[in-house]
């Protein structure tokens, strides 16, 4: 299917320089946020003292080539292990770190306008929540690499989204206000209920009020992005991020806790009536699927039912009205229009993820029973709508 328009990927990574957390970063809170460590002869980030495993090689050289199990996500046609179809690795690639790299390579795939999100950055905070301040320390470091390397708006293409985390809402706000004297478009936080130092509350919770108020003036997008939101297994299966992957040859339930965690989290904004207190406010959940969604909205429904004149607004419509979703590119996107409409869909390619496509257009054919308008909607013009800011 060929494209008369270029389209928004509305998600991309890069991944992260070797020194993206250090380079910022006082060398004598090294401990407490994030360090180096060589460990049977390869290197691994020591993240408030433990040791990160989430990725193989966090240097990403060599790295998996890009969609790498994309057909064991169609279906593993071929009957593979999926270690399998991580063998074959590369030299990491200029456009995974550089900025002008990526736009040449953008032009090379059609690609005209990016949001970019971490790769280690998504993963780390688990790791710290024991530490609120460390956390924000850490990505105050983190957030100011990303503005050098890439910015938070590179040439009206390329937006980079600063981490924020309401494990200090006094802190978030601030690291707010950065963001969007830099232009940023977007910011980026994990689906999970944020620790702070009294303990966790839900992200609704009215103590994080002053960042949602800002993010409501401001007219932002707030994109929920799927990282490592701690979730247990309750025993069936090993915990931590790094164990999705382990012990590959069989299945597990350690493959639900993505969704999981966004249905727990997007369901929450609805139950604390959040949007009712911020009518301006916008919420993409990114690289979270989607098959979560008809529940939630029966869940929406009900407590609607069981609970008359608790809700101002009908939960349903509210959802539909303050949140953008953007599907797993192997899920069932005519569901997903039809739950939430063609205008609430994006488009990302999760490039240049094993996960993702090999090319970021390799999507438009899921597309194809569409019209011409829906699919315009879905590849380019809902993105280009959330990247503008609409101030309240």
């Amino acid at each position: 299917m060929d494209l008369d328009f270029a389209a928004f990927d509305a998600d991309n990574h890069y991944y992260e320089a070797l020194d993206a957390f250090t380079r910022h970063l006082d060398p004598k809170l090294g401990w407490r946020c994030v360090q180096w460590a060589e460990i049977d002869g390869r290197r691994y980030h020591v993240v408030g003292g433990q040791v990160s495993r989430a990725v193989v090689n966090p240097t990403f050289d060599p790295i998996a080539k890009a969609g790498a199990m994309h057909d064991y996500f169609r279906g593993n046609p071929d009957l593979k292990s999926p270690l399998e179809f991580l063998r074959d690795r590369e030299p990491i690639r200029p456009e995974y770190r550089d900025r002008d790299a990526r736009l040449t390579t953008m032009d090379e795939q059609g690609i005209e306008k990016i949001w970019l999100f971490p790769t280690l950055g998504i993963l780390y905070e688990e790791l710290l929540k024991h530490d609120p301040e460390a956390v924000a320390i850490t990505f105050t470091a983190f957030n100011r690499w990303l503005d050098e390397d890439w910015g938070c708006n590179y040439r009206d293409r390329i937006y980079a989204a600063p981490y924020v985390s309401l494990c200090d809402v006094d802190w978030a706000v601030r690291e707010l206000e950065w963001a969007i004297e830099r232009d940023a478009r977007v910011v980026v936080m994990r689906p999970a209920a944020p620790t702070t130092a009294t303990g966790q509350l839900s992200p609704g919770d009215p103590v994080f009020d002053p960042f949602w108020a800002r993010a409501n003036e401001a007219g932002i997008t707030v994109v929920v992005h799927a990282g490592d939101s701690g979730y247990s297994s309750q025993g069936y299966a090993k915990d931590g991020f790094s164990a999705t992957f382990e012990g590959a040859g069989r299945p597990s339930i350690k493959v639900l806790a993505i969704e999981r965690a966004a249905y727990d989290f997007l369901l929450s904004l609805s139950f604390d009536k959040l949007y009712e207190r911020f009518p301006n406010l916008r919420v993409a959940s990114v690289e979270n699927g989607s098959e979560f969604l008809p529940d939630l909205f029966r869940k929406l429904n009900s407590q609607t039912r069981k609970m008359p004149g608790f809700f101002g607004d009908h939960p349903a419509e509210s959802f539909r009205q303050h949140v953008w979703i953007n599907p797993f590119w192997e899920d069932d996107v005519y569901e997903v229009v039809d739950l939430m409409g063609a205008d609430r869909v994006i488009f990302g390619s999760d490039w240049p993820h094993i996960e993702g496509m090999p090319k970021p257009l390799d999507y438009v054919t899921e597309l194809k029973e569409l019209d011409d308008t829906a699919q315009r909607l879905i590849l380019r013009d809902n993105a280009l709508t959330l990247n503008e800011r609409s101030p309240a």
